[in-house]
């Protein structure tokens, strides 16, 4: 079974999660953004979701963890949820 490992930010608006890309984009630290403006429990380890299997997301989020370049900011990627920035760490 292929699983991979990523980390993302959560935020209300597309507006917001556009914002934080640019900033990211612009050299700003992932998991310092992560922590500073993720509505996700998991900004407290730098927007990282650990290990997944497909199936385990919601599957607006597993469509691009599982097709995505690994180590290249995805988003936004709209979920029932928000509005995500996602980076998938590593695949296999």
């Amino acid at each position: 079974m292929t699983t991979a490992t990523a980390r993302h930010i959560l935020v209300k608006t597309e507006a917001e999660c556009l914002q934080l890309r640019d900033k990211i984009n612009a050299g700003a630290d992932f998991a310092a953004v992560a922590r500073a403006h993720s509505s996700c429990l998991s900004k407290a380890q730098g927007g990282d979701l650990g290990q997944f299997g497909p199936g385990m997301m919601v599957k607006e989020f597993d469509a691009v963890v599982f097709s995505a370049d690994v180590n290249t900011l995805q988003g936004p990627v709209k979920t029932q949820f928000g509005y995500h920035l996602l980076e998938v760490t590593s695949r296999s």
